[in-house]
């Protein structure tokens, strides 16, 4: 995987140094050597070119014979040392030089290069960091939004599964500093942190923060009281998935008539994504027998729900319907009531599943 072979390329780049350091550091040992050595055999009177070609023939093994009668003590011993370091720099210089070559190419192979420039150009994009369950989901929908975004996770499958449906990633430890920047988080826009950890999600949240004062932090909680941790550890948003799950089921509920009444037309999705951008929600509710807004008019319901919602239409069961229906208009039992949400979706339904009280008029109930 290629997260998997950075990891061992940059432990080994902090014992070793890169390949392009280790390259660098043999072409200047050979230099140096090269310079001195061409230098000894001048300072015994040689000409410059005697000198580098003696010098040359050495260093590379060649051995076409001396230049000049080597009879003295200080040539035979320059002779050794430029045989034994020159050598030596060269075969160093040619494993560098290999290592070079190879370096790149299993970078190219794995794609590497290209997944790196792909996250080099990322800009006001969204972090994901975790591809469990809420991750997939977030992925996708953040794909057909064709909004840019990366996933980060230290799971070579999860990781693999990812790719293979076309998303952008990295293999690493959300929760370390280095990581967060590799994924250009002084770039990025929001960052997700949705894994099932409670602490991990408030150390990811503490650091991603503190590297990124203007990023919008969108965190998961396991349990409520997380909540207020993750929000003073500089979550701008806390998702409870359970809480979630709970309301959910209490708006099917609530509103079983949505499905069928307003349906899933791309229409009607288009509808409910406008409505959502401005923070409003459209649901449709059918009125009990005994519901304690049976008889009621819409000014009288709309009153009762504290602003929480208002009624856009009303549809009789005998098939007649109110389009903006006056305030004075009385809500019937059996009555389907379209409803345009500010506040909880659940609180508003509840008011038109109440059931009338009793009335107590001397000994008997009304």
């Amino acid at each position: 995987m290629p997260g998997e072979y950075d990891r061992i390329d940059d432990a080994a780049g902090r014992v070793l140094g890169t390949p392009v350091q280790n390259l660098a550091r043999a072409a200047a040992f050979v230099l140096t050597v090269y310079i001195l050595s061409t230098a000894g055999f001048m300072a015994e009177g040689w000409s410059l070119g005697d000198a580098t070609y003696m010098v040359t023939v050495t260093i590379f093994s060649v051995g076409y014979g001396e230049v000049h009668p080597l009879d003295t003590t200080w040539l035979r011993g320059l002779t050794m040392a430029t045989i034994v370091l020159g050598c030596t720099g060269m075969i160093f210089f040619t494993g560098a030089l290999v290592q070079v070559f190879a370096h790149y190419q299993i970078r190219n192979i794995l794609g590497i290069d290209r997944m790196q420039s792909q996250i080099e150009r990322l800009t006001d994009h969204a972090i994901i960091c975790g591809y469990g369950r809420i991750g997939k989901q977030l992925a996708i929908e953040l794909q057909r939004a064709r909004t840019p975004y990366i996933i980060l996770d230290r799971n070579p499958a999860k990781l693999a599964e990812a790719e293979g449906c076309g998303h952008l990633t990295l293999k690493g430890d959300a929760t370390d500093e280095a990581t967060l920047r590799a994924v250009g988080i002084d770039r990025a826009r929001v960052l997700a942190t949705v894994l099932p950890d409670d602490a991990l999600n408030v150390f990811i949240t503490l650091s991603a923060r503190n590297l990124n004062p203007r990023l919008e932090i969108i965190a998961r909680g396991e349990y409520p009281s997380t909540e207020g941790k993750l929000i003073h550890a500089g979550a701008d948003k806390v998702v409870l998935p359970t809480h979630i799950g709970a309301e959910r089921i209490a708006e099917l509920i609530l509103y079983p008539t949505t499905a069928k009444f307003l349906g899933e037309a791309p229409q009607v999705r288009d509808l409910k994504r406008g409505l959502h951008d401005f923070g409003l929600e459209i649901e449709a509710v059918t009125v009990p027998a005994k519901s304690a807004l049976a008889g009621a008019t819409v000014g009288e319901a709309e009153r009762r729900g504290n602003g929480g919602f208002f009624v856009v239409q009303i549809d009789r069961h005998n098939g007649s319907s109110y389009v903006h229906p006056a305030e004075d208009v009385k809500i019937e039992a059996g009555d389907t009531i379209v409803l345009v949400l500010r506040g909880s979706r659940v609180s508003a339904g509840s008011i038109f599943t109440q059931t009338r009280q009793a009335m107590k008029t001397g000994r008997s109930y009304l």
